[in-house]
């Protein structure tokens, strides 16, 4: 297995992200001036936490490569991000019903990692957790606003829990990286933080006017690179397209 603190780092670095690529999408779409600009404020969050993560990967690495080379320069089956990231936005509901089941984990995630072991794991965390925060909050109370919305808006929101409900699954599947960094004391165990972020998540949607799935089917594949979803190359080809057409170009 390949240095299990690397994959790590690669996992946190590749969810801020993908997650951070396709709402940056939104810029000069959103539905309105305030939406657009919150939205990008997301993303430029995103790209900035995924700059500490993927910086420290490179550093664990030690083969010469920084973030910008781990950003831009691996393939698709080379990232490490959870397949809920890499679902296209759809609409404005779909996006804002991805980013809810995210921001959960991601402050249960980060405030954990606040204690681990590795100071720099604990100082990067710090650091991005009040950020997390913010995008919980606001996320939480859009879901809640849309969905207890109109006949039509708590259509949308229903259809974007169904479709994006079995991609939750795996933040919470344990495999032998995440073992071994909870093992160490540098990450929390993934299964653990399932009933804290159940009791985040189920009572916005219940507020929200929304029916979970009856379903524990989890789509599993992503943060370990065994299987992808079409969307994340397509998306890739996008990103990636000026550093892979022009090698080491500076503005």
């Amino acid at each position: 297995m390949t240095d299990p603190l690397f994959e790590y780092l690669l996992r946190q670095g590749d969810n801020a992200l993908v997650l951070g690529h396709r709402v940056s999408e939104w810029c000069g779409m959103a539905p309105a001036i305030e939406e657009d600009i919150a939205l990008a404020n997301i993303g430029l969050d995103l790209i900035g936490q995924t700059q500490m993560w993927l910086g420290y990967a490179a550093e664990v690495e030690g083969k010469g490569r920084d973030a910008d080379a781990l950003a831009f320069r691996r393939d698709v089956w080379d990232f490490r991000n959870l397949l809920l990231v890499e679902q296209t936005n759809g609409d404005f509901g779909k996006t804002l019903m991805r980013q809810f089941l995210f921001d959960a984990f991601n402050v249960l995630n980060l405030t954990a990692l606040t204690k681990s072991s590795y100071p720099r794991i604990a100082e990067i965390a710090a650091k991005t957790v009040k950020e997390a925060e913010y995008h919980l909050e606001r996320s939480r109370e859009t879901v809640i606003a849309l969905g207890d919305g109109t006949e039509e808006s708590n259509a949308r929101m229903q259809k974007a829990l169904t479709t994006l409900w079995p991609f939750a699954g795996e933040m919470f599947v344990m495999d032998d990286v995440d073992s071994a960094m909870a093992d160490m004391g540098i990450a929390p165990d993934l299964a653990a933080l399932r009933k804290e972020w159940d009791a985040i998540v189920l009572p916005t949607l219940s507020s929200a006017m929304l029916t979970v799935p009856d379903s524990d089917f989890a789509h599993k594949g992503g943060k370990n690179g065994v299987r992808h979803s079409e969307h994340l190359g397509h998306m890739l080809a996008t990103m990636q397209y000026l550093q892979r057409a022009y090698p080491d170009a500076r503005w």
